[in-house]
């Protein structure tokens, strides 16, 4: 009897902790494979751009399922968040080069679709590069946290650096708590959430073991830092993260286990508490997610820890 309950409370328990719903978009072609890359939406649009080697960006119209190839980025590009800065995409953070020792660009990259153009952007301040980081948008200022300077080495920073989109200025924010790449910030109620990431650290043979539980709150308001009170249930770097229902979604990542993670956990900001939410039909990490018509949207990025295989796969969730 004992038994049977226990068996009724495990799967009682498992179904209101899996929360919404994956399922494989259907495309009539297929995009370039890649990881270490980008995926935004813009007019409706999905866009991979970057990742390892020179691949050209591939544009998904979710109309007509359908992938087209466009142009090639100047120079290999990967290990970045991009952002949508009104009619453009802009890559702030990356790194360029091979593993282990990749090399931070030193300006932002911008890409517009509407022409198929690439073009340089302002230059970062010489004594501030690193990529890895996070990257959001809030208002006239693109927000970098955090990252790494050598490549897969180390030299992990905790720097926030902001850009003034208007007056064309960088400010030097407080820094973060810790250190941290390999992750992707969300923004979300004026508050910045770094969750996830890693130290990476090839130069002592730690390359994916140092993951970072610990959940990072910047406020825009008084810019100030605090800690959550609950670590990230499953720690792991290279993971995809947006808002989502009012919540920061941690999605897939990697650590020291093969294969990529398929986790999806939900951080309520004003709780301070996480879900575990249904996870990928495929495990990924080294990408980008987005939000549009009320769903998640995931594509591309490495099926197991390191570089490969690569994916091209769309994923949507609904909750």
């Amino acid at each position: 009897m004992k038994t049977g309950l226990i068996i009724l409370l495990s799967l009682f328990s498992l179904s209101i902790s899996g929360q919404g719903n994956w399922t494989k978009v259907e495309t009539t072609n297929e995009a370039n494979k890649r990881h270490e890359n980008a995926f935004v939406e813009l007019g409706g649009k999905y866009y991979l751009l970057g990742g390892r080697g020179i691949k050209p960006v591939n544009v998904f119209n979710p109309k007509s399922n359908t992938w087209k190839s466009l142009s090639k980025p100047p120079l290999e590009i990967h290990h970045f968040q991009a952002v949508v800065v009104k009619d453009e995409i802009w890559i702030a953070g990356a790194m360029t080069g091979k593993y282990p020792n990749e090399r931070p660009l030193d300006h932002i990259l911008i890409y517009h679709p509407e022409s198929d153009s690439w073009k340089e952007g302002p230059q970062l301040p010489a004594d501030r590069l690193r990529g890895s980081c996070g990257v959001v948008l809030q208002g006239n200022y693109l927000i970098m946290i955090a990252g790494i300077y050598d490549g897969h080495n180390g030299d992990h920073k905790t720097w926030v650096d902001a850009y003034n989109i208007k007056t064309k200025e960088w400010e030097v924010w407080p820094d973060a708590p810790r250190p941290r790449d390999h992750f992707a910030a969300v923004l979300i109620n004026k508050k910045i959430v770094c969750a996830g990431g890693r130290l990476t650290s090839k130069s002592t043979g730690q390359v994916f073991q140092l993951t970072i539980k610990e959940v990072d709150i910047f406020d825009l308001k008084t810019k100030t830092w605090t800690t959550a009170k609950a670590n990230l249930p499953t720690g792991r770097a290279g993971a995809s993260s947006v808002a989502y229902k009012g919540k920061v979604v941690v999605i897939g990542g990697e650590s020291k286990q093969k294969p990529a993670h398929n986790q999806v956990e939900a951080f309520d900001v004003k709780t301070g508490e996480w879900e575990t939410w249904s996870p990928l039909l495929q495990g990924r990490h080294g990408t980008q997610a987005f939000v549009y018509k009320g769903k998640i949207v995931i594509s591309a990025g490495s099926g197991n820890q390191g570089g490969g295989p690569e994916l091209s796969s769309i994923e949507e969730f609904i909750k």
